[in-house]
């Protein structure tokens, strides 16, 4: 669960990236955040996973609470996320079945549980059959099919999308969407944010829209009312 009351985020450089910002996600929900450049999609992500604290206001992430955070609970707190990149951030010189077994390693799963679990995610993803490829000989969507085994694999309870169709073709998009749609009715919580208008109007699900820190619109047409202003 994500609950954002009045948050105010301010940098040292006098931006004021945040401004007032409410916004509340269920478990299990399915939620786009969408809004332009420099509209404060980035700044949410980054409290959401303590790598701001806000200026004021309060952020509530799976049970822990952002703005108090103790810096040794951080960790713990990340590992009820999961995080996909545009930019995909998989290590080059270690096969598919590699990459996603090391977010396992970094928190100490035993070898027996990262044998078993391993196989599952990837099925999950489609890619049973590429585990011993190198990212270098697998397409984008490949690649980004790997990101998301990897943000599933310890099993988050949400996973945290940030633009994960932008290097990829439209039809390659839909496909990333119709999966992490798939994830999210096996009941994990998937927020996305993108830009993609053509690509949120293809999917029925609640728009969250902001614009100068504020959200703007919230609902399942969100996106619309957000166009419209």
């Amino acid at each position: 669960m994500i609950d954002l009351v009045n948050v105010t985020k301010t940098y040292e450089t006098g931006t004021h990236a945040l401004n007032g910002i409410d916004m509340h996600i269920d478990d299990g929900e399915f939620v786009f955040l969408v809004g332009p450049s420099g509209s404060g999609k980035s700044t949410i992500i980054k409290l959401l996973t303590a790598e701001l604290k806000p200026t004021s206001g309060s952020v509530l992430v799976n049970g822990y609470q952002l703005e108090s955070i103790k810096r040794a609970s951080i960790p713990y707190m990340r590992r009820t996320l999961g995080v996909i990149f545009q930019d995909f951030r998989l290590i080059e010189n270690k096969t598919v079945y590699e990459n996603v077994a090391f977010a396992m390693r970094v928190i100490g799963a035993a070898p027996k549980e990262i044998k078993k679990r391993v196989p599952y995610v990837l099925e999950l993803v489609g890619l049973e059959n590429k585990g011993r490829r190198l990212p270098n000989e697998l397409s984008g969507g490949e690649q980004q099919r790997v990101a998301i085994a990897r943000a599933l694999i310890n099993n988050p309870t949400m996973i945290i999308a940030d633009e994960p169709t932008g290097n990829l073709d439209p039809q390659r998009s839909f496909e990333i969407m119709l999966l992490l749609e798939q994830i999210n009715a096996l009941g994990t919580t998937v927020m996305v944010v993108t830009h993609e208008k053509g690509l949120v109007d293809r999917f029925t699900k609640r728009v969250v829209a902001i614009d100068e820190g504020r959200v703007v619109s919230d609902g399942m047409d969100g996106y619309y009312s957000y166009e419209a202003q």
